[in-house]
């Protein structure tokens, strides 16, 4: 049974200002216990000094003073005003400030710097982002969006932030199964409730149901061996990672239909990105009313938009891996049945994989900047594909992306509740351009990417659909051949030939006839609803935005994976 005690070793990053401040240089003199500015000071002294001439010393003083503070003045905003052009501040046009004609004769095209990459293609930065000319006649062609590698951390220096979840989850696996799986001891009872404390079943109410179920069942299935009882343990073998609103629902209601695949109790846990690290802080108040006004009033019924903080729905302590593993139990049983099964003739051997579907696992690393150190350059020390990997080197994980400009108005249309029109999405589309560029004045670009209060500001999800910036960032710690990407535009136009290469790359058994029909003709999940319908498609200007937006992204994603189909051109 598991520990009340709370294990984890982690150091938040507190940040609250010292008690004695340094203090500011003395602006004023004093005398009698009483301040006095420093002209009249001068009078005071000129009037001992020259009693003869004091009014005319005085008239002298009062201008020379006047005339000394106008210069520097002067000099102070000069200094300023350049050097505030330097960074692109003042002077130099906003490259985000688009213009709405639709005319594209006047705009002059997107002007790339290729780069030549070595043997893997993935060891270069992104300097192909450097230098972007959008497609608007007096715009700014020096945009600062170059992207470096990543420093990777070292394995002690994860350990460290997450002690209590590498010393929970093995290094070696069973070799009798595919999936990742483990036995560990088992101290309880019979009549023991060993998911009574499971941070899901608490604030979950709809799951308590599967949550009785699983607590009548689990002594049957452990291995008991005299006095002592094991309990199979599991963690996935594949991850649908991302994104959201690219069709990973639709792919997890058609891929849990095979007889092979098992999934987690509930679908999208967002243990990795949001659960383990319990009760964010939110400090700023604007940012809390930018957070309220983005969800709108459709939290209960829809949930909070992945990666939107929702401080009023009540604290709670960190979800531990344990309550995690739990969300496994019921595969954890099908495969601990196969291997009751087994025999002398036939040895232990389990085909059965287990997948979870949290669409927030490929970009949300909001948490970090609550919880980790703050860097020098702004960017995170840690990101959530450097925990997983540590802790499951060869999972297999498969990314659905679709049309950034589509999966934008998707988003917006599903997770507003209240006065959607194109209109509204076009203003709140300018006002995220805004804020995102004015991350990037002063921040790199992987900075503003992973930036909790930026993204929390903008009123539409827009740098979730900069899938090069996730996909490079992830590369780095997993080998690319782990990844499968899909394109929801290909996976709705040919759904067999979609799941066949999903079967292929879970290495899943052959299907009857009758099985595979009954995959491919389950009914599309999560489309659009009949009142965003009716809205219609964004305005033409909206688009033409957008699309100048993510294009530098989307040519270098295409380069990132050899396909230029995710260029999005049709």
């Amino acid at each position: 049974m598991r520990s009340v005690t709370d294990h984890t070793e982690n150091k938040f990053a507190t940040f609250t200002f010292g008690k004695d401040f340094q203090k500011l240089p003395r602006l004023f003199y004093e005398g009698e216990q009483q301040p006095m500015n420093l002209l009249a000071t001068l009078e005071v002294k000129g009037e001992r000094r020259f009693g003869w001439s004091r009014h005319i010393f005085a008239w002298k003083a009062k201008h020379s003073t006047l005339f000394l503070g106008v210069i520097i003045l002067c000099l102070v905003m000069a200094s300023y005003i350049l050097t505030r052009d330097q960074q692109k501040l003042l002077l130099t046009p906003s490259p985000f400030q688009y213009s709405t004609t639709t005319n594209n004769e006047d705009s002059p095209e997107l002007d790339f710097t290729e780069i030549e990459g070595d043997a893997d293609g993935f060891s270069l930065p992104f300097s192909w982002l450097e230098r972007i000319n959008y497609a608007t006649p007096a715009l700014s062609t020096d945009s600062k969006l170059q992207l470096m590698p990543r420093r990777l951390p070292e394995q002690e220096d994860l350990v460290k932030q997450e002690a209590h979840i590498f010393s929970v989850i093995p290094r070696n696996f069973l070799q009798s199964v595919k999936n990742h799986c483990w036995y560990t001891r088992y101290t309880g009872t019979a009549s023991t409730d060993p998911y009574k404390k499971n941070a899901y079943f608490i604030h979950t109410k709809h799951f308590q149901t599967i949550f009785d179920y699983l607590k009548k069942v689990i002594w049957k299935h452990l291995q008991h061996h005299g006095d002592e009882h094991y309990r199979l343990r599991c963690l996935p073998y594949f991850y649908i990672i991302g994104q959201p609103k690219c069709g990973t629902t639709d792919l997890y209601n058609r891929l849990r239909l095979h007889p092979e695949v098992s999934f987690s109790i509930v679908k999208e846990p967002h243990w990795w990105t949001r659960k383990r690290f319990g009760h964010l802080k939110v400090h700023n108040f604007h940012m809390l009313k930018n957070m309220r006004k983005y969800n709108s009033l459709e939290a209960p019924v829809r949930g909070s938009p992945a990666g939107i903080i929702q401080p009023w729905n009540g604290f709670h302590d960190r979800y531990q891996i344990e309550d995690y593993l739990d969300l496994f139990d019921l595969a954890a049983h099908q495969i601990q049945s196969q291997i009751a099964n087994a025999s002398a003739e036939q040895p232990i051997k389990s085909n059965m994989v287990i997948g979870e579907a949290s669409a927030s696992t490929m970009w949300d690393n909001n948490a970090w900047q609550n919880f980790y150190h703050r860097t020098a350059d702004g960017e995170p020390p840690y990101l959530i594909q450097d925990f997983l990997h540590a802790v499951l080197p060869s999972a297999k994980l498969i990314v659905m992306l679709r049309d950034p400009v589509e999966r934008l108005y998707s988003d917006y249309l599903y997770f507003i509740s209240a006065n959607k029109s194109v209109e509204d999405f076009h203003e709140k589309v300018k006002d995220s351009l805004q804020i995102f560029n004015g991350c990037l004045m002063h921040s790199s670009l992987r900075s503003c990417v992973y930036n909790c209060t930026v993204n929390s500001a903008m009123p539409v999800r827009l740098q979730i659909g900069l899938y090069a910036v996730f996909l490079w960032d992830w590369f780095t710690v997993y080998n690319p051949n782990q990844f499968l990407i899909l394109r929801l535009e290909e996976h709705a136009a040919d759904l067999k030939k979609s799941m066949h290469r999903v079967f292929d790359f879970l290495n899943l058994g052959s299907l009857t006839d009758q099985q595979e029909a009954a995959i491919i003709n389950n009914p599309a999940s999560n489309t659009r609803r009949p009142k965003d319908k009716s809205l219609g498609p964004m305005l033409s200007k909206t688009r033409k935005l957008l699309k100048d937006f993510y294009g530098p992204f989307n040519e270098k994603l295409a380069l990132l994976i050899n396909d230029d189909s995710f260029l999005w051109e049709k």
